[in-house]
């Protein structure tokens, strides 16, 4: 039998959606499962974004340019603009998701066995992104008793090789919520200036920020134009993360021109999805506020129940809708699945992402799991309830 790849082999699971088979067979069985696994909004995606694919006066469904629909490169910029942070379309990429547009920096900036540093715990998939470009993940440990925020500058220094690239963030976090503040973000940005670095940040979340904070884009900083790329999605902006729309962005020429050669491999990112990601860019300023404050609303409610049941934390998180959540459990791996497999309240159960998969160092965060606050708070209150009673009589 031919041999499969070695990097086939190494490719990690998703911690999000590998216990999708067990889901699948309690949800066979008969039994309700609230989804806390997974960032998946259940806000609906704005009405103008589905009425102009509907409405779209199209004979032929043709491939858009490489970099995307120059109108709509336009308009993002547009956007970018009302957010302070100055950049032309020339600057942009529109990709297959953001996860696309992350591929595309990897693949443009690092080599084999090159090295990318990143605070962790964070987006499990950059570890599968990091094996696909034959690169290596360098972890920096951000702890949950300081609400994982930065960590000291100095520890990113005992760590910087001659075969580092680029420090990679995630900015509001995915795993962790945490919003890294201006002066977080202008301490990253004098590191890679003097190791002659790449700055990347996941910045999907922008838009959602808590608790009157804002964001600070690392493309707002002076002097980051040669070393700042930005990786971005319509995903969870307009609860689009079907559209598979997403863009990089940069103002370092060289980064541009060689991400359009990857970008011309793949020919080019989804028309239709590129029409109604144009038109949601129209959605107006009401839609964000109704749902940050819908957003805030479910965090305190989240945080509030869990903090309620005996022995298990939170991290408060300051963005995006995930936190972090230790309970007393040896192996939170175990006992998702021991949730989905053999246990339920009076029909119904709870799925988590086990948060070890989102550290890159072995044996951390085995009694950790992140939740997604993407549900209704009725279902989140009944969400915890379970949880709750579950760690009553979970047998380890």
């Amino acid at each position: 039998m031919p041999a499969i790849s070695i990097k086939g082999i190494h490719m990690p699971e998703s911690p999000i959606r590998k216990l999708v088979p067990y889901a699948e067979a309690a949800k066979k069985r008969g039994t309700k499962v609230y989804h806390l696994n997974i960032g998946q909004p259940d806000i609906k995606t704005p009405k103008i974004a589905m009425d102009a694919v509907k409405n779209a006066d199209i004979d032929v469904l043709e491939y858009s340019r490489s970099e995307g629909s120059e109108t709509y490169r336009e308009k993002i910029a547009a956007y970018y603009k009302k957010n302070k942070v100055n950049v032309t379309a020339n600057d942009i990429m529109v990709t297959t998701g953001g996860s696309e547009a992350l591929l595309f920096a990897l693949g443009t900036i690092a080599d084999p066995e090159d090295e990318i540093i990143i605070p962790e715990p964070f987006y499990a998939n950059y570890n599968g992104f990091a094996t696909s470009a034959n690169i290596k993940v360098v972890p920096v440990v951000s702890k949950f008793e300081d609400n994982f925020a930065l960590p000291a500058i100095e520890e990113f220094e005992k760590l910087i090789t001659d075969k580092t690239k680029a420090i990679l963030i995630c900015n509001p976090g995915n795993p962790t919520g945490y919003l890294y503040s201006k002066e977080e973000i202008q301490k990253l940005a004098a590191i890679v200036k003097k190791h002659d670095l790449f700055l990347i940040a996941d910045e999907v979340y922008r838009e959602f920020v808590y608790d009157g904070i804002e964001h600070y884009s690392i493309l707002q900083e002076e002097g980051m134009d040669d070393y700042a790329i930005i990786i971005d999605s319509v995903s969870k902006r307009y609860s689009m993360c079907g559209a598979r729309i997403g863009c990089l962005v940069s103002k370092n020429k060289a980064v541009m021109t060689t991400a359009l050669k990857f970008a011309q491999a793949r020919l080019s990112p989804p028309t239709l999805a590129q029409i109604a990601c144009e038109a949601a860019l129209e959605t107006p300023q009401s839609y964000f506020d109704e749902v940050n404050a819908e957003y805030v609303d479910r965090r305190n409610t989240v945080i509030e129940a869990l903090e309620k049941i005996e022995g298990v934390r939170v991290a408060k998180p300051k963005g995006a809708f995930y936190c972090i959540v230790e309970l007393p459990v040896k192996n939170a791996d175990h006992f998702a699945q021991w949730l989905l497999e053999s246990y339920d309240l009076e029909g119904e159960t709870v799925m988590v992402a086990p948060a070890a998969g989102f550290y890159s160092t072995p044996n951390i965060g085995l009694n950790q799991v992140r939740i997604a606050y993407v549900l209704k708070k009725e279902n989140l209150l009944k969400s915890v309830h379970i949880l709750k009673e579950a760690l009553k009589v979970y047998p380890n």
